[in-house]
C-alpha cells in the first residue's frame, strides 16, 4: 500500500519550537504529530541549540516512516529591534537544519506569519486561539481538542496555509 505523502510545518524559537506533520489524500490533511522541546533558560545557548537539533533528528526519524517527506517549510521572521532575538530564532533554524540534513531532508520554503494567519483563521491579525481553531477546523479535529502548545498549533498552522498556499488542500484563502 502507497504510504500519503507528509509535510512538516516549523514554528521556531529558542525557548520552545513547535513540530507539526501532517499528511495528505484526496486533498484532506490529517495530523499526523504535533509536539514540541522545551528549553531553559538554565542552559546555555550550545545546550539548547543541541536539544532542539537531538529532537529534530528524532522528529524526522520517525516522519520518514509515516510517508515520504515532500515539504517542511518554517514561518519567516519578521526584522527584530531586539538585537539578540534574531540571533536566537536563526540558530534555532541552524539547529533543526543539522537534525533534518541528517536524513536528507531540507526546509523547502518560508510563509510569513501574516500569511499563515490570513489562511488560517481570516485575518492577518488573528489570535493565537483563532489559529488553533482554525488549525483544528481544517483537521477535522474535535471542537475540545487542545494543542500542548500554541507552537503545536503554530506548527501545524504553517504547513496548512502552506498547503493552501500551493492549492494541495482545500481551505478557504482569505485575500
Amino acid at each position: 500500500m502507497a504510504k500519503d505523502d507528509v509535510y512538516i510545518g516549523l514554528d521556531l524559537s529558542l525557548a520552545s519550537p513547535g513540530f507539526a506533520a501532517v499528511s495528505v489524500r484526496n486533498r484532506k490533511p490529517r495530523l499526523l504529530a504535533a509536539t514540541h522541546v522545551k528549553t531553559g533558560t538554565d542552559e546555555n545557548y550550545a545546550q539548547r541549540y543541541e536539544a532542539i537539533e537531538a529532537f529534530t533528528t528524532l522528529f524526522i526519524r520517525e516522519q520518514l516512516r509515516a510517508g515520504p517527506v515532500r515539504a517542511v517549510v518554517r514561518e519567516s521572521f519578521p526584522p527584530s529591534r531586539n538585537a539578540r532575538l534574531p540571533q536566537t530564532i536563526y540558530g534555532a533554524w541552524a539547529a533543526v537544519d543539522r537534525g533534518l540534513h541528517k536524513y536528507g531532508v531540507e526546509v523547502a520554503d518560508v510563509i510569513s506569519p501574516t500569511d499563515v494567519k490570513k489562511r488560517i483563521a481570516g485575518s492577518g491579525k488573528a489570535e493565537k486561539a483563532d489559529v488553533a481553531e482554525g488549525v483544528r477546523k481544517l483537521l477535522g479535529l474535535a471542537e475540545d481538542y487542545r494543542f500542548a502548545t500554541d507552537d503545536e498549533s503554530d506548527a501545524a498552522a504553517v504547513i496548512l496555509a502552506w498547503l493552501i498556499g500551493q492549492n494541495l488542500i482545500d481551505g478557504k484563502v482569505a485575500e
